[in-house]
């Protein structure tokens, strides 16, 4: 059957259908009311009121200054019959003719699958809407004068059927045209749609569920609100009592430490040297790389040529790469120790300046060999009893090397390394002038403690680097709590964060040469907290779960904020950013489903924003 002749046939029907029960018309309601917090009005907040139709409708408004919303919401009010309904009956639509949109009403009489059509004067489909199985009971359909794209209909006669219970009625409607479409189905205010704009037809049942959320401008910052059942039968007001978001302030203009970076250590021969791929991945700062800028070499105990160099490949390209270089002595050579071994003994009194020859000669050589290095460590672990490669100091002879001997080695000096940061071993050195002034930086490891702020090397103008920790637990908790380490070093004062082995089933690059979980979680802060950031005072822990650190360029220019949130679920969290110029945010998430994935900007106006953290997420925000 073609098109016209089936539209002839609708048209037939349409003239011939006797008069149909009477429905009452439906309305619009103007809802209105109050927003408030604690008390406070909530001024900017969104209030949305969406019915349970397929697809829902959907209307909108902003509070004003004083918490006030008001907003108009299509109400279908049909009239309920005291029994269900006795026939299959399609109503008159109305408004009829209408401009923007119109309800065409309906009955069943049992469930039913059920089928609206619109049709041109011709008999063509200009819109088909499969409402699905419904059932017995009263509806309404609207629809906003578009065809199947989307498109705005010419003004005219049109025809709507239902097929349904294995009949078909018909009626007639006009259309007058030129009136703004309803932006059905999306969120939003009730607005013109924009030209070509798809708004789909709209099944209205049920009542209204309200959200109630924050804009660019909310103010204060209130949690999502989701009420459902809201009956709407008319004009009426209804007062939304909601919850304030915890604050994050977040203070540019309280500048803390410096930041020189985030690292991993490569320590050879006791792993094969890095590939240049996985030098690329671990120091490169794109997309699928982790963006390290510190490398952490181990020094030989020998002065061989061959053991020096070997150190220089991997340096050399991490420096390319915008990394700098730091080198630890796990021993001095044995035959400059009381026991001529390289494991346990101490340093001979009388082989101190060796030693710091044999310190320099190793700088020298990197340096020579275009691998200078940023600093060298005295020992590792000089307080750890182990059964490799290890030696012994205690807090004066710290103290007395440092003030004799350190000018000697020519670079940058870094002390104690202690196993788990143990201030003792540095605290005489800090204490004598003479000493503390050839000391730039104090480095430790936190295995078993240490993670705390050093005051005094603070207060003598030193760095404070954690430069080794590692774990095993390669589960999303285990790698999860990196994230949540590097926070609490960075609160805790630390001008850096150096990983063990860069190379590990357990470290931030796989055996494989690919970024792992771990890698990505360090790719949050390594990435875009570069060297020469400071981090500024922020709110470290706003709420339960939630942890939080704040960085910003010497400009100010770019704040990045990094927060870790170790709950189950998701959270929302609220800044405030006073002083700082923000137009949008960048967005990066790492999580049991994401590997610094970004997401889409968050647009900010003023000085403040508020958004929802994933369950068990690290999540960097950059501004622009």
């Amino acid at each position: 059957m073609t098109h016209e002749v089936w539209g002839r046939r609708l048209i037939v029907a349409c003239l011939c259908q006797a008069l149909l029960r009477s429905m009452v018309p439906g309305q619009t309601a103007m809802v209105s009311g109050t927003v408030s917090a604690t008390g406070v009005p909530v001024r900017s907040a969104s209030v949305t009121f969406q019915d349970s139709g397929v697809p829902p409708g959907t209307w909108s408004g902003v509070t004003d200054s004083s918490g006030h919303y008001r907003i108009s919401v299509l109400v279908t009010s049909l009239r309920q019959p005291s029994a269900l309904p006795a026939h299959f009956t399609l109503g008159q639509n109305y408004p009829n003719p209408f401009s923007s949109a119109t309800v065409m009403p309906y009955q069943l009489a049992r469930q039913s699958e059920v089928v609206l059509t619109v049709y041109d004067i011709l008999g063509r489909v200009v819109r088909k809407i499969v409402a699905g199985t419904q059932a017995a009971g009263a509806y309404g359909v609207v629809w906003d004068g578009t065809n199947g794209e989307g498109e705005r209909v010419a003004g005219g006669v049109y025809f709507y059927t239902l097929a349904s219970e294995g009949q078909l009625q018909a009626r007639k409607m006009v259309f007058a045209g030129g009136g703004a479409p309803l932006s059905l189905g999306q969120g939003g205010a009730v607005s013109p749609a924009p030209a070509g704009a798809a708004a789909p037809a709209h099944v209205q049942a049920g009542p209204f569920s309200v959200r109630i959320d924050n804009t660019e401008t909310t103010s204060p910052w209130i949690a999502t609100t989701l009420l459902t059942d809201v009956a709407v039968a008319g004009d009426t007001t209804l007062d939304f009592a909601v919850s304030p978001l915890p604050v994050a302030a977040v203070t540019a203009d309280s500048v803390q430490q410096v930041i020189r970076g985030f690292g991993a250590a490569n320590i050879l021969p006791w792993r094969p040297d890095m590939t240049a791929g996985e030098v690329q991945a671990a120091f490169g700062a794109g997309p699928g790389q982790v963006g390290l800028t510190i490398l952490r070499l181990r020094i030989p105990y020998t002065d061989t040529v061959t053991d020096f160099s070997a150190q220089v490949p991997t340096a050399q390209l991490a420096e390319s790469l915008g990394a700098i270089v730091f080198a630890t002595p796990w021993t001095p050579p044995p035959a400059l120790k009381t026991n001529d071994n390289i494991v346990g003994g101490m340093l001979a009194d009388s082989s101190y300046a060796a030693f710091a020859a044999h310190l320099k000669g190793f700088a020298d050589y990197m340096a020579a060999n275009g691998a200078p290095l940023y600093a060298v460590s005295l020992q590792n672990e000089p307080d750890a009893s182990v059964t490799y490669e290890s030696c012994s100091w205690n807090a004066t002879q710290f103290l007395n090397f440092t003030k004799n001997n350190a000018a000697a080695v020519g670079t940058r000096i870094m002390m104690p390394e202690s196993e788990s940061f143990n201030h003792h071993l540095s605290d005489s050195t800090l204490a004598d002038p003479v000493a503390a002034s050839l000391v730039s930086i104090i480095g430790g490891h936190i295995y078993g403690g240490g993670l705390a702020p050093y005051p005094l090397a603070v207060s003598e103008g030193k760095d404070v680097w954690m430069t080794e920790h590692l774990s095993t637990d390669t589960t999303w908790a285990g790698v999860l709590a990196t994230g949540k380490e590097i926070n609490d070093c960075m609160g805790a004062g630390m001008n850096a964060y150096v990983w063990w082995y860069i190379v590990r089933y357990y470290g931030p690059i796989g055996e494989d040469g690919s970024v792992t979980r771990r890698g990505f979680v360090m790719s949050q802060y390594a990435r875009f907290v570069r060297p020469g950031y400071h981090k500024i005072k922020c709110t470290a822990a706003p709420q339960r779960n939630v942890s939080l650190t704040a960085y910003a360029d010497s400009a100010k220019s770019h704040v990045v904020v990094v927060a870790v949130n170790l709950g189950s679920a998701p959270v929302q969290q609220a800044f405030a950013v006073p002083g700082v110029a923000m137009t949008a945010l960048s967005v990066y998430t790492t999580s049991q489903s994401k590997n610094c994935a970004q997401g889409a900007d968050i647009p900010v106006a003023g000085n403040g924003f508020a958004v929802s953290l994933d369950a068990s997420s690290v999540t960097t925000f950059v501004s622009h």
